[in-house]
This record gives C-alpha cells, structure tokens and sequence, in this order.
C-alpha cells in the first residue's frame, strides 16, 4: 500500500478532526506558527493515535511565508526520502502550486487541496 504524506498548514486551514483518515497509510505532519495556541482537543487527539505517523511542526518565529517555507522544506526531504509515497499538501494557499506542478512533472504525485475532504474527494460534512 502506497503511504500518503500530508502536511497540513494549520494557519491556513484550521483542520478539526482528521477521522476521515482512518485506516488510510498516512503520516500527518500539522505545521503551526507561533501564533496558533489553540489547538482542537479531537485534532490533538488523532494525532496522538497516529504516533510517530503524527508530527506537529511548530515555529518559533513569524515572518512572511515562513510557514509555507517550512512546508516547501519538508515535502522537498520527504520526496527525497520516499520517491514513491504520495504526498498532499492541505492549504488554501496557492502559492504551493508551482511547486507542485513542478514536482509533478518530476514525476512525483503530489497535490493541494483546501481540506481534507476535498483531497479525499468527499463532501463536507
């Protein structure tokens, strides 16, 4: 089975609940910048189940795009280590497309999508 990396961009996109990714080879990472203190207790939650497949990445400094920079970090170590795992970034953000397509075109399966739902192709509950 084909693991599915996730990199969430909290400041973004405030993701509560990740129980659509149940039984689903996932490995979430959940960016967050300084100023996200609150975090929702069913989110906290799943990510405690999902052990080390649950990352949280925090910053320590804010600053323009320093979030989306970590994220562009992260994905580009992970497709380096996992050349075949399938990588999502969940982002209102469009500015991760370029890279994307770019990636794309290096024949990596990568994709944006605003929410989890859509990534997964499902309607909002």
């Amino acid at each position: 089975m084909q693991t599915n990396y996730i990199l969430i961009d909290f400041e973004n996109v405030h993701v509560k609940s990740l129980a659509l990714l149940k039984d689903r080879q996932a490995q979430v990472k959940v960016f967050l910048g300084p100023k996200n203190t609150k975090i929702p207790v069913e989110l906290v939650l799943a990510m405690q189940g999902l052990g080390e497949w649950g990352d949280y990445i925090m910053l320590e400094v804010s600053g323009h795009n320093a979030l989306d920079f970590h994220i562009a970090y992260y994905l580009g170590k992970l497709v380096a280590e996992h050349p075949d795992g399938h990588f999502h970034i969940i982002s209102k953000d469009t500015g991760f497309d370029s890279l994307l397509r770019h990636l794309q075109r290096k024949g990596t399966l990568c994709t944006r999508s605003p929410s989890i739902e859509m990534m997964l192709g499902v309607d909002s509950v």
